[in-house]
């Protein structure tokens, strides 16, 4: 199981073990982290799953759709880095995986 970690807003982190195959969303709302509301349970239609991938792993979380870009636009907050963390599918690859979320989301 890959370890990801999310870092809160604060600078608080929590390392969670992701299970290969969900998305980060998913992953994250299992493991209780706070920051990663999920109110359309993963349907990619909120954004309140956003969260901020390093630098160093945006190739591997994959592109952004043109459904997610729609979101995103939606979010005052965006970055260049920015996701729904709903649309990354943990793969064993992103073992190491470091997200930063936003303030918004606490």
């Amino acid at each position: 199981m890959p370890s990801i970690t999310l870092i809160q807003h604060d600078g608080q982190s929590q390392t969670i073990e992701a299970e290969v195959g969900k998305s980060l969303m998913l992953n994250a709302v299992e493991q209780a982290v706070p920051g990663i509301d999920a109110d359309c349970g993963g349907a990619g239609a909120c954004g309140t799953c956003h969260c901020f991938v390093e630098a160093d792993w945006l190739q591997a979380t994959g592109s952004v759709d043109a459904l997610e870009e729609a979101m995103l636009g939606m979010r005052p907050d965006r970055e260049g880095s920015s996701r729904l963390s709903c649309q990354i599918d943990i793969s064993d690859d992103m073992d190491g995986l470091v997200v930063r979320l936003p303030e918004y989301q606490m």
